[in-house]
């Protein structure tokens, strides 16, 4: 008998008869995997557990751990849910139900309206389904077959779904009881194996994202094999529409986008506070490491575009200008500006490297369905620097950008992980050049200890890149922070230093953004602190609160003493009682109140109430104020 060598995860190799099914290797690898197993990959191929095998090959068996496994899980539980809403609305036609970013979503084509309402009926159907334990088979039709099928049920969806498929395409349905669905798969092997869901939403959805189709009600949801898992995401979820930082943003009057300018932010007072104590702190962490701000234009001759190649792979983000009738671009990067700074004048390799840093305002155009408060917009800050350095400084300036990255995040209290994203299709500069920057990316990371996972294709056009994601208090990921090393720009701007050996030579130049944008790093921050900033950040830092208006005076010269030494300072002088006061300062999220009044004007003194801690007691004003310097110095 023929014995095919299956190479598992691990690398051990074991030897089993032609058309062993996958759910027999994994009821021999224990009972623990067998209970998570969900689906496998063979070959690189996504397959069922019920899957044959007929040849020799890499087996790797996927559990929810495995984002392959959650999207095999989530796909599944879509079928489930179109299966209940099929048994509750007959009529009902179906179009797609993929899995996405933590659940998963299914297109009705139904004549009712469905509302959140109606999540409970058909939750109760999908808990009897799941109850039900139906296996999930898979079958395969001719295209000839499958479209008769398809047009006796009368799902038009799925018709022009199969006519668009190629021609030699494998045409595949998945059955659990009654129901059928046009599925490439793969899918758990019984609806039993999903144990806890829930229904989020309803919105409108043209099918195939085409406006000029019909609009269809597309239920979004989720699934995890544990309740306490969902639970958890439920409540993560609620916890971000609280943090939505375009709600705060309103509330605490920061910032505001209006309809004469969708994506493009009105910063108001306090948000120009919190932005100015950003930059300010950024341009003090960025001069102790060597760097000088420069500005550069905003916009700037076309000619410069064609040259640093963004003509020809960004254009289509760009807006345009025409001046003395000749073409000019608004600037959507800062690193041309950048060059033409550096070719102002000959360097020496004795000047290397040049570390120069830009907050500088870019515009690209962004569609206006993606468009999203501060964290999508069409104009933004880059906190943009450029380092032109000698080859043998490659390693020791990735580093110390990683070390300047890694101190800034601490400071907000982000932790994060990094990415390696390599050369995409719409690139520049040979293989050998690419090659080249990746590998003195990958050895910098290395030789910092640091874990990382590699994005293949989602470089810049014009380099390679490290990324930071940053986790949140609850959890969230955002990418804010880049390191990208250039060959190329050099090379086509014609940079030189003289070396030592007095012959000229091209530097290798890194683009690297903290920050990313100033605006959406805000709104991040906005939703790290559900809006209660830290003492450094807080555009008001304390707020004091006479008793009666009789106190009034007195309260303004405790502001005037605590302004004197730079803190944000206002004073509430309505005539309205302290408790209300109280409150309104609470909403506002000012770390202090300093409640004065009889007592407090007799003896130089504030009753201090803290937003997090509540009453604290009495203070003199040189106590409190020497407590919040040490607080704003440690940047807490």
């Amino acid at each position: 008998m023929e014995l095919l060598k299956i190479t598992l995860k691990d690398g051990t190799i074991r030897e089993y008869p032609v058309n062993t099914k996958i759910k027999q290797i994994v009821s021999e690898l224990g009972r623990t995997l067998e209970k998570k197993a969900l689906a496998a990959k063979f070959n690189g191929k996504l397959v069922d557990l019920d899957y044959s095998l007929t040849e020799s090959g890499n087996l790797e068996i996927l559990t929810f751990d495995d984002p392959e496994g959650k999207d095999v899980y989530r796909h599944s539980t879509s079928h489930i849910m179109a299966q209940a809403v099929k048994r509750i609305f007959p009529d009902v036609k179906l179009g797609i139900g993929p899995s996405i970013e933590d659940g998963f979503y299914y297109d009705f084509d139904l004549d009712y309206t469905l509302s959140p309402e109606d999540f409970e009926k058909i939750e109760k159907e999908m808990k009897n389904i799941i109850k039900e334990d139906l296996p999930f088979e898979r079958f395969t039709l001719s295209r000839t077959e499958a479209l008769k099928v398809m047009n006796e049920k009368g799902e038009i969806y799925k018709v022009e779904l199969i006519n668009d498929l190629p021609e030699d395409s494998e045409i595949s349905f998945y059955k659990q009881g009654e129901f059928v669905d046009l599925c490439a798969g793969p899918h758990v092997p019984s609806t039993g194996r999903i144990k806890a869901f829930k229904l989020m939403s309803v919105a409108g959805a043209y099918w195939r994202g085409n406006e000029k189709n019909k609009m269809l009600q597309r239920i979004y949801a989720t699934s995890f094999p544990k309740k306490s898992e969902l639970d958890e995401y439920v409540h993560r979820i609620e916890e971000a529409k609280k943090r939505d930082h375009r709600k705060l943003g309103k509330e605490l009057d920061l910032f505001s986008i209006h309809e004469e300018g969708p994506g493009f932010p009105f910063f108001h007072p306090k948000g120009m506070i919190l932005r100015n104590v950003l930059e300010d702190f950024w341009r003090k962490e960025h001069r102790r490491r060597g760097y000088q701000e420069i500005k550069t234009p905003i916009i700037l001759h076309e000619d410069l575009w064609k040259q640093s190649g963004h003509w020809d792979h960004y254009k289509e983000n760009m807006y345009f200008t025409n001046i003395d009738e000749q073409g000019y671009a608004v600037k959507p990067m800062n690193c041309p500006g950048s060059m033409l700074l550096y070719k102002r004048k000959m360097h020496s390799y004795r000047d290397l490297p040049l570390r120069v840093g830009e907050l500088g305002l870019v515009h690209r155009h962004e569609l206006s369905g993606v468009l999203h408060g501060l964290m999508r917009v069409r104009c933004f800050t880059q906190d943009d620097a450029h380092i032109f350095m000698l080859p043998s400084q490659i390693t020791d300036e990735i580093i110390g950008v990683i070390d300047l990255a890694d101190y800034i995040y601490k400071i907000f209290g982000f932790s994060y992980h990094v990415e390696l994203s390599t050369r995409p299709e719409n690139s520049m500069g040979s293989e050998e050049l690419w090659e080249k920057a990746t590998n003195a990316l990958r050895e910098a990371l290395e030789i910092k200890g640091m874990d990382y996972k590699v994005n293949e294709g989602d470089g810049a056009f014009y380099g390679p890149k490290i990324d930071f994601h940053l986790k949140d208090s609850i959890g969230r990921t955002w990418q804010c922070g880049t390191i990208q090393l250039d060959f190329l720009m050099p090379e086509r701007f014609d940079l030189t230093y003289i070396g030592a050996d007095g012959e000229k030579h091209r530097p290798v130049m890194i683009h690297r953004t903290i920050f990313g944008s100033i605006e959406r790093f805000i709104g991040i921050l906005i939703e790290q602190y559900a809006g209660a900033f830290p003492l450094w950040l807080s555009p008001v830092q304390v707020k004091i609160l006479p008793i009666t208006d009789k106190h009034h005076e007195y309260a303004e010269k405790v502001k005037s003493t605590l302004e004197a030494k730079g803190l944000r300072v206002e004073v509430d002088p309505r005539n309205e009682k302290v408790g209300y006061k109280i409150r309104e300062a609470q909403v506002e999220k000012v770390p202090y109140m300093l409640i004065v009044g009889d007592k407090e004007m007799e003896s130089n003194t504030v009753s201090v109430r803290s937003r997090e801690k509540g009453e604290i007691g009495s203070q003199k004003v040189d106590e409190f104020l020497k407590n919040a310097l040490e607080q704003i110095d440690n940047k807490l």
